[in-house]
């Protein structure tokens, strides 16, 4: 299946497994991909499968079915083909917090806007996985072990990890001492994103607030620094 990017209108063809992850939506959910050329978000939902490029066939007055309009060939002329380039990959959240409530809440708004939702039973294999998988972003609940965030192993792993690769990440803290959207708090904490418990039930609301507004301040940054490492 080929998709044409809204923004750039760059020919994209979908992997096997975008086309699984489409057919796999729930009614009212989007899948937010990343355009490999513009970088913006191409949001598509589960009846994104069924777009045709071409016409559908129609009848005519004496009943023939009237084929479909020729496919256009204007680029012949130019003597150039644009290669159309294969989405693979659906933005991936790890998320740490204990099975419950919260976490459900949380994985909903996640794949509510496109993303897929994993989930880590320990530091270590939080750890582990980060290791192999790049994750868009990361959310720990500052209870998901005993002790104070400054003790845990998770979150200094998060701080001192690789600006190379770090940059890329969008990790958000959840927990009853934060104050949602306080910028100054996540820069503290070196989150991009800091949530109250009280506003998990709005998490959502809060995610298509807060990621394009980082997208707005950071994108095109992110986009020339993958440009000049590939």
């Amino acid at each position: 299946m080929t998709i044409i990017c809204q923004n750039c209108n760059k020919k994209l063809k979908l992997s096997d497994k975008i086309k699984k992850g489409i057919h796999q939506l729930a009614p009212g959910r989007l899948l937010r991909l990343p355009c490999p050329k513009c970088g913006e978000a191409i949001v598509l939902d589960g009846n994104s499968l069924n777009a045709r490029n071409t016409a559908p066939a129609t009848k005519t007055k004496k009943g023939a079915v009237k084929p479909p309009e020729a496919p256009d060939i204007s680029w012949l002329k130019e003597g150039t083909f644009e290669e159309e380039e294969v989405v693979e990959d659906i933005p991936q959240t790890l998320i740490l917090i204990n099975p419950g409530i919260a976490r459900d809440q949380v994985s909903k708004a996640i794949e509510s806007i496109g993303y897929q939702a994993s989930f880590a039973g320990s530091d270590e294999e939080a750890m582990e996985r980060m290791q192999f998988v790049n994750y868009a972003s990361v959310i720990l609940h500052t209870s998901f072990r005993p002790g104070p965030l400054d003790d845990s192993p998770f979150h200094n792993f998060m701080r001192d990890m690789s600006m190379a690769k770090r940059r890329f990440i969008f990790y958000i803290l959840i927990g009853p001492e934060f104050s949602t959207l306080y910028d100054l708090e996540a820069l503290a904490f070196s989150a991009n994103l800091v949530v109250n418990d009280n506003e998990i039930p709005e998490l959502l609301t809060i995610l298509r607030k807060a990621i394009p507004r980082y997208e707005e301040l950071f994108g095109s940054l992110m986009a020339e620094i993958s440009a000049y490492s590939g």
